[in-house]
């Protein structure tokens, strides 16, 4: 069972973390449609393959009461682990923004120092030798 959110974990589970994550970086935060049965140009097919689209595909396909397959309609894709590192450096320069030290702001975003102090030389906040 995967541990990623919502309907990408049930993709990840039926088609590996690899593709939920391809999934959630071309249509992360947007609501999507999956057929059920793979489409020859549905964006899942062009994005994955007809393979692994249609594994996917029938694989979160239901019944309805009169027995006919449907597909997911109008589903949010979840943004992913791009969306938990945005908000783990927004943190991080909260943090910085507040006069927290490198090693602080490490520990209440949950980010390496490295990148911190990778932040930190971006925005120029680090000043100048020269």
């Amino acid at each position: 069972m995967s541990t990623l959110p919502g309907i990408l974990g049930e993709i990840a589970d039926i088609a590996g973390k690899d593709v939920a994550f391809l999934i959630a970086e071309s249509h992360g935060g947007t609501r999507v449609s999956i057929p059920p049965r793979a489409q020859p140009e549905h964006w899942l097919t062009e994005l994955v393959g007809i393979d692994v689209a249609d594994k996917i595909c029938r694989a979160l396909a239901t019944l309805d009461p009169d027995g006919k397959l449907k597909g997911v309609q109008a589903e949010v894709i979840p943004k992913g682990p791009t969306a938990l590192l945005k908000s783990a450096r927004r943190r991080a320069q909260s943090a910085l923004d507040q006069g927290k030290s490198v090693r602080e702001a490490a520990r209440i975003s949950g980010l390496h120092e490295r990148t911190i102090w990778r932040m930190k030389a971006d925005d120029g906040s680090q000043g100048s030798l020269f």
